[in-house]
């Protein structure tokens, strides 16, 4: 009977350690951030509703890798900044199956917007403020 409890716990142990190890494993964000550049663009020059759907299912799913992912600076207002994005492809999705590509592609504008901003967070300090600090 004690065999069948040292073998129970070991495999409870053991699915445990795997589980715990695989959600602490680091999503790759520069290659999801790269994935969601390219599928961002095709929902842009999208020239039928079909395609921009589908381009935004796409985007929508790097999307929700890139929120799994653990940002060393600013996490929260990168967090952030991720939820407005979806937000914008969302109102993007909603025009597009209205068949409004051109609203579309404005909503879709304001995501660039937000890239420029948010991506501000994360570049190296230049030469004067390694110099000098900010």
């Amino acid at each position: 009977m004690r065999n069948v409890y040292a073998i129970l716990f070991g495999f409870i142990v053991s699915v445990v350690t795997m589980n715990s190890a695989m959600a602490q494993q680091d999503v790759d964000l520069e290659a999801v951030m790269k994935k969601m550049g390219h599928s961002y663009k095709l929902a842009v020059k999208a020239d039928s509703a079909e395609a921009m759907l589908s381009a935004l299912s796409q985007f929508e799913n790097y999307l929700s890798q890139a929120q799994q992912a653990k940002f060393k600076n600013e996490a929260q207002k990168s967090q952030k900044g991720l939820d407005e994005v979806f937000e914008h492809v969302e109102i993007a999705r909603s025009l597009a199956q209205n068949q409004q590509l051109d609203a579309a592609k404005e909503a879709l504008a304001k995501i660039d917007v937000l890239r420029k901003d948010y991506h501000k967070l994360h570049e190296p300090p230049g030469f004067w403020e390694l110099l000098f600090g900010k």
